[in-house]
């Protein structure tokens, strides 16, 4: 791919668009251009499916308020330093999705830290 058609991820049609997402394998080193697509306009579930290829998941802390990409940040959250974060989503989370996946991920994360 040369450097004008990476630069036109946004320009693609959904269905254009998704299929570049999926077709990712990691390591890919396209946080940052999914990241775009993440904060644009984009339908909900390709803005969820770039998100879900994010590599580095904290990428996605400043976009918790979305309900949307919010499930999918929680989902990737796995280390005792998460804790306190989720406790807040928990607590200050407008969106009953996002309130549910960080306490299913809460759960999950002291029963692992718990062993």
């Amino acid at each position: 791919m040369n450097g004008v058609e990476e630069d036109r991820w946004l320009a693609l049609t959904d269905d254009d668009l998704l299929f570049r997402i999926e077709a990712l394998a990691a390591p890919h080193g396209q946080d940052l251009r999914l990241l775009e697509i993440v904060r644009s306009d984009r339908h909900f579930f390709i803005r969820q499916e770039a998100a879900k290829q994010i590599e580095n998941p904290h990428l996605l802390k400043e976009h918790s308020g979305d309900r949307h990409i919010g499930q999918i940040l929680v989902r990737v959250m796995t280390r005792a330093e998460d804790v306190a974060y989720l406790e807040r989503l928990v607590a200050e989370s407008r969106h009953i999705e996002v309130k549910k996946a960080a306490e299913a991920q809460l759960k999950l994360l002291r029963d692992k830290l718990n062993r």
